[in-house]
């Protein structure tokens, strides 16, 4: 386990010396342990080049193993442990989604469940096993393609994307009359939509399905949440890509206006994401969203309706 523990640490640092910090060892000890490894399996793990380490096809392989091996250990002496019992229940969350589809609607939640401790973590991190167990996460709700190696994900609900901006704008730009006659200028991106994503991979994902792939993209403000461009968009700094399940309350309330009559379903969706049998409180907090967003989809494909069908 020794060998094993600094060699994952390595593996993932790409250096005996950060490996060394983390484990509270020397950079002579934790260079010793892979070298015993390596000898006790016969093959070289690492390319030892000047500044870095660099695995090789057989440390890949073994990384792998080994990352998930000790990702299950880890687990299971949490569970045995039990190191929250008063009821708590962590759910992290991406902040947009947080702040303009969940909080308006937890109240709910309290009051179906007041023997659970709900507490709402905003972050930005990719989620993976070891993120889960080292933050004691208990649940996860995430914007993305549902691409999870260790862990488990539930679909809760899709999404649709539609160019969105204040009246304000909207008088003061009346040539905006069809997507081709769009400004690169003008675009507002999130600049982070889903883990991998590319600056503008929302702009660019509508913008081709409805068939103005010439507009340039290479303009515009970007910004590390949906929410930041979704507040430009209402103050009127531009048109924003809105995510239908976060803009819906202010298109109905008339503070956004929706251009073109175009949604577009989004390739990423949101999904509640957990370990493998979680514990009966992240069972409840499922039962209760897919409950929520079963209701929420009713009246926004209500709204949706109007929308151009092609184009859905």
């Amino acid at each position: 386990m020794a060998w094993l523990r600094c060699f994952e640490a390595a593996a993932r640092a790409g250096s005996f010396t950060q490996a060394a910090s983390e484990l509270s060892l020397t950079q002579g000890a934790i260079s010793q342990q892979v070298r015993e490894l390596e000898d006790r399996l016969g093959v070289v793990l690492f390319r030892r080049l000047p500044r870095q380490l660099v695995l090789t096809s057989e440390g890949e392989k073994l990384r792998e193993t080994v990352t998930t091996a000790l990702d299950q250990l880890e687990l299971a002496l949490s569970r045995l442990q039990d190191r929250r019992t008063d009821g708590s229940l962590v759910l992290s969350c991406y902040s947009s989604f947080a702040l303009l589809w969940l909080m308006p609607r937890i109240g709910a939640f309290y009051r179906e469940y007041p023997e659970i401790d709900l507490r709402v973590s905003a972050e930005f991190h990719v989620l993976e096993m070891a993120t889960v167990l080292r933050e004691e996460i208990d649940a996860a709700i995430r914007y993305d393609l549902g691409e999870y190696r260790d862990l488990e994900s539930v679909h809760l609900l899709d999404e649709y994307l539609l160019p969105v901006a204040s009246p304000d704008f909207v008088e003061a730009h009346p040539a905006l009359r069809t997507p081709s006659d769009l400004d690169g200028s003008m675009l507002l991106h999130d600049a982070v939509a889903w883990p991998g994503a590319s600056a503008d991979a929302e702009w660019r994902y509508w913008l081709d399905t409805v068939g103005a792939d010439r507009v340039s993209i290479t303009q515009g403000r970007r910004f590390n949440m949906a929410q930041l461009a979704v507040e430009a968009a209402l103050n009127g700094q531009g048109i924003a890509i809105g995510r239908l399940a976060l803009v819906i309350d202010h298109l109905r309330e008339g503070r956004l206006v929706p251009l073109f009559g175009r949604a577009v379903r989004s390739p990423a969706a949101y999904r509640l994401v957990h370990v493998a049998q979680p514990p009966p409180r992240v069972d409840a907090l499922a039962h209760w969203l897919k409950q929520e967003t079963s209701r929420f989809r009713q009246g926004r494909d209500d709204y949706l309706a109007p929308l151009s069908p092609a184009s859905r």
